[in-house]
């Protein structure tokens, strides 16, 4: 990643910071300002090229970073103050962590005096020891880091950016509050690593011994996983679906990352709740290549996908394990792009799914008057999507009624499944919104879920974005009704779609309503498709409406949750 041209006159540290993250692509940042990050924030403003997105709290501002990772394919900065800021950032950091995005946890720290002159300082645990965030903070980033001397900040920053771009993870860089405006060199001209390199022959044995297997295979199927992303690896992906002429799937947190007009595209693989004849094509076949797949017990359906490891080809993030042997130190986007010039076109697996294809049944309408169905909803929610679409499905019956969207080509959906924190897609609407301006995204978000951020689509308007928001009001959290049920799965009424009026205050644009049957439904969606600004829609649902795969994995991951302790 090369420098622009660059100032050689001397900066501070915060400058510093803010024209490295300038250079590797971010345009904006968010932050919850505190007096610890004051002078840090100061020094931020003083880059034109930065724009400050001010957030309600840090905890969202950490979803909008998290969010604006996802739009931008790069990284994201979140900056908060120190303790009661960054602990709040925490839960967000970890979700990163967790989905493999590299967010930049900038926090403001202590004055590097106060520990060594024993003073006790607000915001803190009530102990004279200030380490306390960054040691919290290593256990959900690739590299924690506090920066207490002018002389090192250059040298801090540069390493733990390198980490965060190489190692698609967050890192946590903490300034202390009298070193954020201190002097230091200008950042200096220079290219950062983004991606790890491949050991040459250990990647060109893997590449022709999975060639091997791979061309003798009678049915072999191609499925997409989520460490695809990460390893830069998606375009990797397309050419090698393009080429081999496989039957193609993904798993649930790689919706999106195909193009589902694919001719060979056969659906979401999700174990038994995947699409109608994916699962049946994908466990039957004699030989699979899972490119970046991740196989938890939300992937899995509680662990009740009929995998085959002896008839599995699995590729991950830097090695490439086969039925007898593994190759180690192998980028996914170089093994995938070396097969793609091995592999024999074979359409068998293509073949064997059309023959057992059903049709997609679409939901006859009930009548302008009916009561919302999810069915209904959903399918209204289909031919509002575009190819500028961007789904966002919150946790939830969201995730279940999202994958069987079928996105148009260029459309995207990004859905947070191996961290799976309810709340999180309202700053994620933000900040994707923030980071990809051109596409409208499409927000699928329950009442219970929403209630854990709300604030933040004031920001939404204050900033003057212009996401869809389906607010699925049915009195509780869903997912943890199928899961196990109990009074704490029902939560207090809220009139969401008064809320817009309430955050519009006197110079919003804002929209909302609340909509009951089919045709007010239909109605508020024309309308929200010509709103210049944020729309929020908020839709009546019965409590128990909800899609027969929430229910079926829902079982399942309860039966997995409610093992006995085993017994030496």
């Amino acid at each position: 990643m090369n420098a622009s041209n660059m100032d050689n006159s001397p900066t501070t540290v915060g400058g510093y910071l803010a024209a490295r993250l300038e250079q590797i692509g971010l345009r904006q940042y968010f932050a919850v300002p505190g007096d610890y990050n004051l002078v840090l924030l100061d020094e931020f403003l003083t880059n034109r090229n930065l724009q400050m997105i001010s957030c309600c709290n840090e905890l969202n501002a950490g979803y909008a970073a998290d969010g604006y990772a996802r739009a931008t394919g790069g990284p994201a900065a979140a900056i908060v103050t120190f303790s009661v800021g960054g602990l709040s950032l925490l839960n967000a950091i970890a979700g990163a962590y967790a989905e493999d995005l590299p967010v930049i946890a900038i926090s403001g720290g202590p004055n590097t005096n106060s520990e060594a002159e024993y003073e006790f300082l607000h915001h803190t645990l009530g102990d004279v020891d200030y380490g306390y965030q960054r040691e919290i903070f290593r256990r959900v980033t690739a590299e924690a880091v506090m920066i207490q001397h002018p002389t090192e900040a250059p040298r801090q920053i540069d390493r733990a950016i390198e980490t965060a771009l190489v190692k698609q993870k967050p890192v946590y860089l903490e300034i202390a509050c009298n070193i954020a405006g201190a002097t230091v060199s200008s950042p200096n001209p220079r290219t950062f690593n983004v991606r790890f390199s491949s050991d040459p022959t250990s990647l060109d044995q893997a590449v022709e011994h999975a060639a091997e297997l791979l061309n003798a295979a009678i049915k072999p199927v191609l499925v997409a996983g989520v460490k695809l992303r990460a390893g830069g690896a998606v375009p990797a992906f397309q050419q090698l679906a393009d080429s081999s002429g496989y039957a193609v799937a993904h798993m649930p947190n790689s919706k999106g990352f195909l193009d589902e007009q694919h001719p060979g595209f056969i659906g979401n693989y999700w174990g038994p709740v995947s699409s109608p004849g994916c699962g049946e094509i994908v466990e039957s076949a004699d030989l699979c290549l899972f490119a970046g797949a991740t196989f938890t017990d939300y992937t899995t359906t509680g662990h009740t996908a009929l995998i085959n490891p002896q008839k599995m080809i699995r590729a991950t993030s830097d090695s490439v394990i086969l039925p007898t042997q593994t190759y180690n130190e192998v980028a996914l986007a170089d093994f995938l792009d070396g097969l793609t010039a091995k592999l024999k076109p074979n359409d068998a697996s293509l073949a064997a799914f059309k023959r057992i294809q059903e049709p997609a049944q679409q939901p006859q309408p009930n009548g302008d008057d009916a009561p919302l169905t999810t069915r209904t909803l959903f399918s209204e929610i289909q031919g509002l999507l575009d190819e500028q679409s961007a789904v966002i499905a919150e946790t939830g019956d969201s995730w279940f009624n999202g994958m069987q969207l079928d996105l148009p080509s260029g459309a995207n959906f990004e859905i947070q499944l191996q961290y799976g924190s309810i709340g999180w897609s309202v700053g994620a609407t933000l900040g994707y919104s923030i980071g990809l301006p051109e596409r409208r995204v499409v927000a699928l978000i329950g009442d219970g879920s929403f209630q854990l951020t709300a604030q933040e689509v004031s920001t939404m308007i204050r900033y003057e974005t212009n996401p869809i928001i389906f607010l699925i009001n049915n009195g509780g959290y869903t997912i943890e009704v199928e899961i196990h049920d109990g009074p704490y799965n029902t939560i207090k009424n809220w009139d969401y779609a008064g809320l817009v009026d309430v955050f519009n205050a006197n110079d919003g644009n804002g929209w909302g309503c609340r909509v009951t049957t089919e045709k007010e439904l239909s109605d508020a969606i024309a309308h929200a498709k010509q709103h210049d600004g944020l729309a929020l829609i908020e839709v009546a649902i019965d409590r128990d409406d909800c899609s027969k795969n929430l229910l079926k994995w829902g079982g399942q991951v309860a039966k997995n949750n409610g093992r006995p302790p085993r017994r030496n």
